[in-house]
């Protein structure tokens, strides 16, 4: 799109003559609010904290313009030229090679886009941003907030205090809990604190799954505020509400929406490997707000800052039914792979799944790489037929994972696709081939927290089954000893 500058205002042109793409003009102005216009509340809903494309927007670009001239749409480049090399200002993107040119009907030349956040709409060097500066949208609140009964563990009620004086603060906190600690109902208080004082509060997690889940909890939580639940293919991608769920794909569309973000599951993938997705949480938040952590296994780099004191920071050592975590026993098994070529599997880790299956326990073993576990299934199913194997391209992977909840399914082999976000109540764990690369310290630690999670079912046996030890098996290890310990510290285990 090409845009003329006259008085001080941008007007859309389709002449080529005296007009320019969005991203060649120097500063864009924005024209002072006028009181006495009558704007659009359909826009207003749509526009508010969000960067979107023309593309996105059921409204002509004549009734947006008219919106812009009175002060209550806002312009931005798509694209910024910093020092004279792009930047996409949706995604942050910066890499050469990661922009690309094509010929525009709409500005006539051979545009430049960015390929990294294309699965959202295409952002060019013509490509104006829209969003909105005018007035607030105003929800009426319910007199209670939050519909939510329960009652927080010890441990729990700590970390939830520490969320809430966060939250209206606008302060940076990492909440570090165990896995099955309870993390989703710490923050009920805060949210509910937040809604109170009429701000906009976001829980970004980089899985579809997660949102899917909490949704429900959410809604069930807070059974009279729109809550927006926000992934790829959502239908309520453009609802506006006080309390979204998202994925942190859909934080793309955000610009400094929020007065509250809540990062869910910030150590996993690909949250962590995505400068854009990190890039995209910051723009989100606006510049006066809140930002909540929570991860059962942060990163080195997080851990040190712990420890020295350069990030807040709250634990939960232990679980709501005050149990210790089931702490990973090391057994060696050779060359594992080795045997897999010969159509065997090791006799320890033959042992510990057929003990298993004459139990009647039920069992998740984790493979580092889908050629072996499928090498390794036919292996199994001599012992009991109605085994089954699961991996992230799996299209039947979610049938399967509720076969395995209903039991139907004695033991699972799966890939770490599953090393977070399920529960199972009564299993035990094991990890074939632990020293691999796959395997790192967080991977680790969430794969040891998918057993003990019930408090029917509290102790559960994880086993890393190795061709060597490893330090992040090693670290893995320590963290869940260390957690243990803490929780009985602070009685919050019983011993």
């Amino acid at each position: 799109m090409r845009f003329r500058l006259q008085s001080n205002i941008l007007s859309p042109q389709r002449d080529i003559k005296n007009s320019l793409p969005i991203s060649q003009i120097h500063t864009i102005p924005q024209p002072l609010a006028n009181p006495n216009f009558l704007f659009n509340p359909d826009i207003q809903l749509l526009l508010t904290g969000k960067q979107l494309i023309l593309d996105d927007l059921p409204f002509t670009l004549e009734e947006i313009q008219k919106h812009y001239e009175n002060g209550y749409v806002t312009y931005r480049k798509g694209i910024e030229y910093i020092r004279n090399r792009p930047a996409c200002s949706r995604c942050g993107n910066k890499e050469e090679n990661w922009f690309a040119q094509f010929p525009c009907s709409r500005c006539g030349e051979l545009c430049l886009y960015c390929r990294k956040c294309l699965m959202m709409g295409r952002i060019s060097a013509c490509t104006p941003l829209i969003g909105w500066s005018g007035p607030q949208p105003v929800h009426t609140l319910p007199e209670t907030i939050l519909g939510w009964k329960g009652r927080l563990s010890d441990g729990q009620q700590t970390a939830s205090n520490y969320v809430v004086e966060a939250v209206n603060n606008n302060n940076e906190l990492l909440v570090w809990a165990v896995c099955g600690a309870g993390k989703t109902e710490v923050l009920f208080a805060a949210i509910e604190s937040a809604l109170a004082s009429e701000k906009r509060i976001c829980i970004a997690t980089p899985r579809t799954d997660v949102v899917l889940e909490l949704t429900p909890r959410l809604k069930a939580a807070f059974p009279r505020i729109t809550v927006a639940s926000l992934y790829g293919g959502s239908e309520e991608r453009h609802l506006y509400a006080p309390l979204t769920i998202a994925t942190t794909h859909q934080l793309l569309r955000f610009y400094q929406a929020f007065d509250t973000l809540i990062l869910d599951e910030v150590d996993a993938f690909p949250y962590t490997v995505e400068e854009s997705l990190q890039y995209a949480a910051v723009q989100a938040r606006k510049p006066e707000s809140a930002m909540i952590y929570l991860t059962a296994t942060p990163n080195e780099k997080w851990q040190k800052e712990c420890r020295t004191g350069k990030r807040a920071f709250t634990t939960i050592p232990a679980r709501f039914h005050r149990h210790p975590l089931p702490v990973p026993r090391f057994t060696w098994c050779g060359n594992w792979q080795k045997h897999l070529k010969k159509d065997k599997l090791p006799a320890n880790v033959f042992h510990w799944i057929k003990e298993r299956l004459q139990t009647q326990k039920q069992s998740l073993v984790f493979f580092p790489h889908i050629s072996l576990m499928e090498k390794a299934l036919p292996i199994l199913r001599q012992l009991a037929p109605d085994i089954e194997a699961v991996h992230a391209e799996d299209p039947d992977r979610k049938e399967k994972v509720q076969k395995m909840r209903n039991k139907e399914i004695p033991l699972l082999l799966t890939t770490t696709i599953l090393e977070r976000g399920v529960t199972f109540p009564n299993i035990d764990v094991a990890v074939i081939g632990a020293e691999d690369d796959i395997f790192t310290e967080s991977a680790l630690v969430q794969i040891s927290g998918r057993a003990g999670r019930s408090k029917d079912y509290p102790n559960g046996v994880v086993t890393y089954f190795h061709y060597g030890k490893t330090e992040a098996m090693l670290r893995a290890r320590k963290q869940i000893t260390a957690m243990n310990k803490e929780g009985v510290r602070r009685g919050l285990i019983d011993t």
